[in-house]
């Protein structure tokens, strides 16, 4: 009996990992779009300029859940999507500093998204291990709310210089961020059926 519930543990866990990978892809096929449109417009951005982006988009999430209503077209979905590849354009601006323009290549953008994407799903995967799972008896709205307290100690250390006593750095938190906002499209998803 415990073999058959260690083996139902283990297929979960791998079933969490694929939908892991299923949003990611869904929030890179949007990424490459706008990089497409754009280009790497974003090198510009200082690594405090990243963090307050995904403050906004954070925010706006929690704004909608308490008022139970958006007037702008973009849904909660899609904040979180914007949550997971901003959390990833900021992981490459503290990899690589910001710059004063576009300065690398979408190839290399793409190489760089990659990287730090399966960087994140490993952490997930480490975590979810030693967590069993404990994301899926979570409310989307405390999602939210650890992600925002993510962003005020991004922030902190920033405010900082980067130094810190005994926490983890922005990287860390970032990470984080991107893994709350991906449990929260796999929740949504299998709300509406999806997955």
């Amino acid at each position: 009996m415990a073999c058959e519930q260690m083996k139902g543990k283990v297929d979960y866990l791998e079933h969490t990992n694929q939908q892991f990978k299923t949003e990611f892809g869904k929030c890179r096929e949007l990424f490459v779009k706008k990089l497409h449109d754009y280009g790497p417009a974003w090198r510009i951005l200082r690594p405090s300029s990243v963090t307050d982006q995904i403050l906004i988009k954070a925010n706006r999430i929690r704004s909608i859940e308490i008022k139970k209503e958006a007037l702008v077209n973009e849904g909660v979905y899609e904040e979180f999507q914007g949550i997971i590849n901003y959390g990833i354009i900021a992981l490459i601006q503290l990899k690589l500093g910001f710059a004063e323009k576009a300065d690398i290549s979408v190839e290399e953008v793409i190489k760089l998204y990659d990287e730090f994407a399966l960087q994140v799903l490993e952490l997930m995967k480490r975590k979810n291990h030693d967590y069993d799972e404990a994301w899926r008896a979570m409310r989307i709205s405390s999602y939210t709310d650890l992600i925002l307290m993510k962003i005020y100690r991004t922030k902190e250390i920033e405010s900082n210089d980067g130094v810190t006593l005994v926490s983890e750095g922005v990287d860390a938190n970032y990470m984080d961020m991107i893994n709350y906002s991906v449990f929260a499209l796999i929740k949504m998803d299998e709300q509406n059926g999806e997955c």
